[in-house]
């Protein structure tokens, strides 16, 4: 049996540098496999012709949304503006900030966020879970609620 003592200065270079190509060969290995699998998969590219602009519709992305025409509630004195306001969807969080996706006689949606003004007369001034509340000016009482129609269960 050999020992390293037996061996000459020239074998265990010889040793160390195969011990070191054969670690580093597996280094790179592991590190060409692991690369190789972190790649996401590839996608295939979709031609557009060119001079055709993409436009999303408000009410399909509504209906995806699970958004239905629903009913307007409204406080007293409101029923002529009720009429032509259409609440879409809404996005709110605890403190009553937030957007609604609001329809004024029948156009495509826009977004409002709280404090917005729709029309002449008309601010959103707090949004909740379902409904979203408007008034005359950001400091007055809520005189008209739109709320979102009920869901239905599967």
């Amino acid at each position: 049996m050999m020992t390293s003592s037996t061996l000459s200065p020239a074998q265990r270079w010889v040793i160390r540098g195969s011990s070191f190509t054969v670690w580093a060969l597996a280094a790179a290995s592991a590190v060409f496999w692991g690369l190789r699998l972190a790649q996401p998969a590839p996608v295939p590219s979709v031609e557009v012709a060119a001079g055709t602009t993409l436009e999303a519709d408000p009410a399909a992305v509504a209906r995806f949304l699970g958004a239905t025409q629903g009913p307007v509630a409204a406080l007293p004195g409101a029923p002529a503006l009720a009429s032509r306001l259409s609440l879409i969807g809404v996005v709110a969080d605890g403190h009553q900030w937030g957007a609604a996706l609001i329809s004024v006689d029948g156009k495509p949606a826009h977004p409002y966020r709280v404090g917005a003004t729709l029309e002449d007369g008309v601010v959103l001034l707090a949004v909740d879970r379902r409904r979203a509340l408007l008034g005359p000016s950001r400091d007055a009482a809520p005189t008209l609620t739109l709320e979102l129609p009920t869901l239905k269960k599967p």
